[in-house]
């Protein structure tokens, strides 16, 4: 059976779907809209990369003032991250193991025969496994005081 549409109508169709072509291409099932959108592996653009870990500044450990030296009380002796030096007689230790003069003195570095506590756990995980007769020595800083000639404080009378 044939229809006969008028040619006023044909062109106003046409028309029409050219208006809404991506509307009207929705409602058509025979056109695909795949072909239209073919999405392709892409890489973003990356930046540079640098490594800079390694360029931070040392932390300035180590000794302060030789042995010999004049200090007041306070000043700083030795920094440390771990225990290198230990603390002698008139030497005070820091929470961040730094040694500091207690008394105005002069600075002497010795080293003494070091001898841990039997219970220690020093003791169970080295002292046990070195041979007999090892004699540990362990460096310590002390501050020799000034005479104090004439100098003294009133406590209290009695």
């Amino acid at each position: 059976v044939q229809v006969d549409i008028p040619l006023q109508e044909v062109v106003l169709e046409n028309s029409l779907v050219q208006l809404f072509s991506p509307a009207y291409s929705l409602l058509l099932p025979c056109q695909s809209s795949l072909a239209d959108w073919v999405r392709f592996a892409s890489k973003k653009a990356g930046g540079s990369s640098k490594n800079v870990g390694g360029k931070s500044p040392g932390r300035r450990y180590g000794f302060k003032k030789t042995d010999g030296n004049f200090v007041h009380a306070g000043n700083i002796l030795a920094t440390q991250r771990l225990m290198r030096w230990q603390p002698g007689a008139h030497v005070g230790i820091g929470t961040n193991n730094t040694l500091y003069a207690l008394e105005d003195g002069i600075v002497r570095f010795t080293k003494e025969v070091y001898v841990p506590a039997p219970r220690s756990s020093e003791t169970f995980k080295v002292i046990t496994k070195l041979p007999t007769g090892t004699v540990l020595y362990k460096t310590f800083i002390n501050v020799v005081p000034n005479k104090q000639e004439g100098k003294f404080k009133l406590v209290g009378m009695f």
